[in-house]
């Protein structure tokens, strides 16, 4: 196996293990064991642990937004609302367990990895890129509690609902604009 394939199976093992259990509840080993990458290789491409959630959490950051930009771009609804009906069917994965950048937020706290911080700045950008010319800056940020709070409540009780409850919200918002 090379580097490449090594990296990917190091990634797909602290991906499925860190969004199931939490960050510190999975050590490295059980990622090799998982991988099938010996503890050596792990540690030259990861040399901490740290690397490695950093780089899991960049590569989620990346196909999430890429998944959640695609919906958009595809659906028939306006924009903002398909934010909300791509939300509905990730709530109803049988594997939903929250938002991974706050789950690990919650985790780690001060010492969680930028690409926490990044992530959520990115997704506010690109909700305030979604909304009318003529919203007012603070529709992002109204945007942005409404999808995080829909998240958070999905991830105690999932499900389409609280996707479908908050889609009801942006609704209204974006008839006063």
């Amino acid at each position: 196996m090379d580097d490449e394939e090594a990296r990917t199976r190091l990634l797909d093992a602290a991906e499925e293990l860190f969004y199931r259990h939490g960050i510190q509840a999975v050590g490295m080993d059980l990622i090799r064991t998982a991988s099938g990458v010996p503890l050596k290789r792990l540690y030259r491409l990861y040399p901490a642990k740290d690397s490695l959630v950093t780089a899991y959490l960049e590569r989620r950051d990346r196909r999430w937004t890429a998944s959640l930009r695609e919906a958009v771009a595809t659906s028939a609804q306006p924009p903002i609302l398909a934010v909300f009906d791509w939300l509905a069917r990730w709530f109803s994965e049988p594997d939903f367990r929250g938002c991974a950048f706050l789950n690990a937020y919650g985790e780690l706290g001060a010492a969680a990895p930028e690409v926490v911080r990044v992530h959520k700045a990115e997704l506010r950008a690109l909700l305030a890129g979604l909304a009318p010319d003529t919203a007012p800056p603070a529709l992002a940020d109204q945007l942005l509690i409404l999808v995080e709070g829909a998240t958070t409540v999905a991830a105690l009780s999932p499900g389409p609902e609280p996707a479908l409850r908050a889609r009801e919200v942006a609704e209204v918002l974006l008839l006063r604009q």
